[in-house]
């Protein structure tokens, strides 16, 4: 195990940064809902995580909206809520160019990442992700620094140049499919071996959901996985890591009774009950389409030119929706904007979410269903909102009060770098 590093202190996006002179490494678990948890813990196959909750914090956070991957990651590693860094979804529509557009680069961030910050400070940081998507947005402003990002899904193809490290392979292992727990197993043991190595002591470690996107909280395989996450986890903490846990969004069955997926094709309702004109756009899009086939609990609505100029439009649409069964908000553009703190400008004219069983589609021809294997679990609206965040070190007074208030699953590098009894 390489020497401890040095104590170091930055600010950043009006937070500031003491970081003890211990390893960092901060934790998120794409769509574990807590019930993962719970279901793993209760089997005891999370001894690690057993200890994290007796010997240090475990609780609740609340989770950027919508409840979608880069939002919340891109929420994380900044610090700071969509409505500043400016990234609302995985995808939107660009009003000024006319096109559908995923927000997977970091040209689309407007606020800076931790990353290069703690890199300046001293840190030796890297950024392992399951999903390539995240990559952009996380390396960037940190290779040029000498910091390390890459991905488990295509670790194989890292580069120094691009990357900040080579031979992953050798490191680590060969790289896993991305449909697979192995893809986020090897994210954490990716962690665990820049560690061992000394190449990194300052760790964002970030998995995919494909796992909870297939299985239920109860299922022997999903079960069998975060045992797997947990040893990970223990080599870090025997490492003398001072780990800080939480996820992007939860995850729950969007399903009817005989296991169809529960949908909303709200593009042709719209339609249908208006005419012509209306375009939605899901931001859950993405590459992964085995995942949740562009089906999730949030969805934008641009209305057409006529609707949109006219208050008593809005409105009628508004009341309309919120009628709709499955439905369970409906809010114009300024007021969704300043209730889920959310960049006005990369927004429809409408927000609607849908219920914890219910997932917004576009139109039937839209989607392609077989792609999904088995039943759908998906995200994005507030049922999913609700993240677990765990402290491995206890927690200094002011802390603990903050994480009984309303913390957020983007304070959880606050709390693991100032908020524990580790912290200078």
């Amino acid at each position: 195990m390489s020497q401890n590093p040095a104590a170091v202190s930055f600010s950043l996006n009006g937070r500031t940064y003491d970081v003890p002179a211990r390893p960092i490494a901060v934790i998120c678990l794409d769509g574990s809902a807590d019930e993962y948890l719970d279901v793993a813990l209760s089997r005891g196959r999370m001894p690690n995580l057993h200890r994290i909750a007796r010997e240090g914090y475990r609780g609740f956070a609340r989770g950027a909206m919508p409840s979608f991957t880069n939002v919340n990651n891109s929420s994380i590693v900044t610090g700071v809520p969509p409505s500043v860094h400016g990234i609302g979804g995985n995808f939107f529509y660009d009003t000024a160019s006319g096109r559908e557009v995923m927000m997977n680069s970091a040209s689309f961030l407007r606020a800076e990442t931790i990353f290069p910050s703690a890199q300046r400070a001293g840190r030796k940081v890297a950024v392992v992700t399951a999903k390539e998507k995240l990559r952009d947005i996380f390396a960037s402003g940190l290779i040029s620094l000498g910091g390390i990002a890459f991905s488990s899904e295509k670790a194989n193809q890292a580069q120094v140049a691009t990357h900040g490290i080579e031979a992953v392979e050798a490191l680590v292992g060969p790289t896993p499919p991305i449909y697979s727990g192995s893809a986020s197993v090897y994210v954490l043991r990716a962690g665990v071996k820049l560690l061992e190595a000394g190449r990194a002591d300052f760790l964002y470690l970030s998995t995919t959901d494909f796992m909870q996107h297939k299985y239920a909280p109860e299922a022997p395989a999903v079960v069998d996985f975060y045992a797997e996450l947990d040893d990970a986890i223990g080599d870090l903490l025997g490492m003398g890591a001072v780990v800080g846990i939480t996820a992007d969004h939860g995850m729950n069955a969007k399903q009817k009774a005989d296991g169809s997926p529960n949908v909303i094709y709200l593009e042709t309702e719209l339609t249908k009950q208006f005419g012509e004109g209306f375009r939605v756009i899901l931001p859950i899009t993405d590459p992964y389409v085995v995942h949740h086939g562009a089906l999730g609990s949030f969805a934008q609505v641009h209305l057409p030119e006529a609707l949109a100029a006219t208050a008593g439009g809005v409105q009628q649409i508004l009341d309309w929706l919120l009628v709709q069964p499955g439905v369970t908000e409906a809010l114009p553009r300024a007021t969704a904007a300043r209730l889920m703190e959310l960049p006005p400008d990369r927004m429809g004219d409408l927000v609607v979410c849908s219920g914890r069983n219910v997932v917004l589609g576009r139109t039937p021809e839209h989607h392609d269903l077989k792609a999904l294997e088995g039943g759908l679990r998906s995200h994005g609206g507030r049922y999913e909102e609700m993240v677990p965040f765990l402290v491995s070190e206890p927690l200094q007074p002011s802390y603990l009060t903050r994480a009984q208030g309303d913390p957020r699953n983007f304070d959880i590098f606050d709390f693991t770098c100032n908020g524990t009894t580790a912290s200078r």
